[in-house]
C-alpha cells in the first residue's frame, strides 16, 4: 500500500498516511479537527536503476543506456589473450 502525505491548509500539520488506492482521501486534520487536508504530490522513494526488461524490451534505438562489449578497447600494457599466461615458456 501506497503511503500518501497530506497537508492541513488550516493549521499546516503534515501527516504521512498509508492507505489503499481505494481508499477514499482524507479530510478531517488530526491536529485541529478541520475538514481542510489535501493530498501533497511527492516524488517516489526508490529510483529503477541497470539493465532490465525496458532497457532491454522497450526502450528504443540509440536511448538505450547498456554498455557494449564490441567497442570496448583492452586497456593499455595489457595483453588480450585469453586462457592463456603472458608469461612465454
Amino acid at each position: 500500500m501506497p503511503i500518501y502525505e497530506y497537508q492541513c491548509g488550516s493549521c499546516g500539520d503534515v501527516q504521512e498516511v498509508i492507505q489503499k488506492f481505494s481508499d477514499a482521501p482524507l479530510t478531517d486534520c488530526g491536529a485541529c479537527g478541520e475538514h481542510e487536508l489535501k493530498k501533497l504530490l511527492s516524488a517516489p522513494a526508490f529510483r529503477l536503476k541497470g539493465g532490465g526488461w525496458y532497457e532491454t524490451d522497450f526502450k528504443g534505438g540509440n536511448k538505450k543506456n547498456l554498455s557494449s562489449n564490441d567497442n570496448q578497447a583492452p586497456a593499455k600494457g595489457t595483453n588480450n589473450i585469453s586462457g592463456s599466461s603472458a608469461a612465454s615458456e
